[in-house]
């Protein structure tokens, strides 16, 4: 949704793409850019503690990132994330397979529109023609 002032508000997933994956109690997820440009701009609004935020229904203990610049991806290790996970956890999703995306709703503020734009998932995949 537009701010006014040729930037953007969007949620993550127009943005980006991630994956994630579990060991125990903990998950994990990495979430990839497709150029330098959204990447450096996420960088403070996917801090670990806006993560943890955002994920603070899901994710009771704490969160630590990691910077892949050369990936331009971020990793996130969310520790008590899983309701002890594997067998232990009663949640329908104990092994975290989902926790990509949760966090890719997550809302990403002020993206000048053209940057935005130049995400190839921004418009979403592409339309099949009707005729």
């Amino acid at each position: 949704m537009a701010t006014g002032r040729g930037s953007v508000d969007v949620p993550l997933y127009r943005l980006a793409q991630a994956r994630s994956g579990d060991k125990n109690d903990t998950s994990d997820i990495t979430v990839f850019f497709p150029n330098a440009e959204l990447f450096r701009l996420c960088d403070e609004q996917l801090s670990a503690d806006a993560v943890r935020a955002f994920l603070a229904p899901l994710v009771l203990g704490s969160v630590d990132r990691y910077v892949i610049p050369n990936l331009f991806a971020y990793k996130f290790v969310c520790h008590a994330a899983l309701g002890g996970g594997g067998s232990s956890s009663l949640r329908s999703d104990n092994l975290g397979k989902s926790m990509a995306s949760a966090l890719l709703r997550m809302a990403v503020r002020n993206v000048p529109a053209g940057l935005a734009e130049s995400s190839p998932l921004f418009a979403g995949p592409p339309k099949k023609d009707v005729a």
